[in-house]
């Protein structure tokens, strides 16, 4: 084995220990920068000694200078590198780590606070009935049928909502929200009273005198 290859093989052998002695130490709990001083000469006195050393067995390896520096640095850089992860490995195993559960939100059903006659009043007037058609025939209507209550359901039939349709399905037709919008609800059932009575007065005729409509 040539002398170079000997003084590379040395220069190995320094990092791997200082590696070791950073690890060791991590490892053990101890406090890093503890670790660092055991590793790395902690005076300049003891850094020249080393350098010193350094120099007479590199040099007994016939380097150049240039060599001898560049051996240095990496040996230098190589004992940086593991006493950061030795203080990086320190800081992780003492570190207290809490995982945070996400709780899953339940979903909200939106609470409804307009007056749905209202809305179904202007409903009426936008179709061209008169007031008369709301207030003499379709508010009783949806009284009787469901006291105007969007979440009104017949457990026997499953009708459902203000108009109480059958089942309470049919009105996603005006709206994936028709269990709880009474709007939607509405306007399915102004909808349904002109498609098939053709006014609301019809529609509580029909009801009067059948008992549904």
């Amino acid at each position: 084995m040539s002398l170079r290859s000997t003084a590379v093989i040395g220069a190995a052998t320094l990092v791997a220990g200082a590696t070791f002695a950073v690890s060791a130490f991590a490892d053990d709990g101890v406090d890093p920068e503890m670790a660092a001083s055991a590793a790395v000469p902690d005076s300049e006195e003891s850094a020249a000694d080393t350098e010193t050393g350094e120099d007479e067995f590199f040099a007994s390896a016939e380097l150049t200078q240039e060599e001898l520096q560049e051996l240095r640095q990496q040996a230098r850089g190589e004992s940086e590198a593991a006493l950061g992860a030795g203080v990086r490995t320190a800081q992780g195993d003492g570190s207290d780590i809490e995982e945070e559960e996400e709780e899953e939100e339940e979903e909200e059903v939106p609470e409804f606070t307009g007056d749905p006659k209202s809305i179904a009043l202007d409903m009426v007037l936008a179709e061209g009935w008169g007031e008369d058609q709301f207030s003499g025939c379709l508010e009783p209507l949806w009284e009787k049928e469901s006291n105007w209550n969007h979440t009104a359901s017949n457990p026997s039939s499953g009708a459902y909502g203000i108009p109480q349709s059958l089942p309470g399905s049919k009105m996603a037709s005006h709206g994936d929200d028709w269990q709880t919008n009474p709007a939607t609800q509405i306007a399915w059932g102004i909808d349904y009273i002109k498609g098939r009575y053709g006014t609301p007065c019809e529609a509580w005729a029909h009801s009067q005198s059948i008992g549904w409509y």
